[in-house]
């Protein structure tokens, strides 16, 4: 039994004829039909980002690359774990972020006291922003 389906690759869409072979029948396959017209694909939903302002709040200039813990990765602050004046060991959970429905870990680079908490639950973040410092 031969069926018709239309696959999309990178926003190409492709007619092809898919042959089921399963009952013995081992008839060649025929090559794909031309491809349908490139269909441009839309962007994707992002999350919503706090205004530029309140980003370059959480992200002074001059930093130091030592002590602050910056963001792994772009994506929205889901919970602050820790406290100004509270004391971690290297490799404690800090904060969780969440990027495209997946939460992920953010742990201390070294040992210290939490300084400078610059981001709050439901901030949008970059990769590289400055979180904290831990001095």
């Amino acid at each position: 039994m031969e069926r018709k389906l239309r696959i999309t690759i990178e926003g190409a869409q492709y007619e092809v004829h898919v042959q089921d072979i399963t009952d013995g029948d081992s008839a060649p396959v025929a090559a794909p039909a031309a491809p349908a017209a490139p269909v441009t694909p839309k962007p994707a939903a992002t999350p919503a980002k706090s205004s530029s302002k309140k980003a370059a709040a959480a992200a002074p200039a001059g930093g130091d690359a030592e002590t602050d813990r910056t963001a792994p990765m772009g994506g929205v602050v889901v919970q602050v774990l820790v406290k100004e004046g509270q004391t971690v060991a290297k490799g404690d959970k800090v904060l969780i972020l969440e990027a495209m429905k997946q939460k992920a870990d953010v742990f201390a680079h070294r040992a210290g006291t939490i300084k400078g908490i610059a981001c709050k639950e439901g901030d949008a973040v970059e990769t590289g922003q400055r979180l904290m410092s831990i001095v």
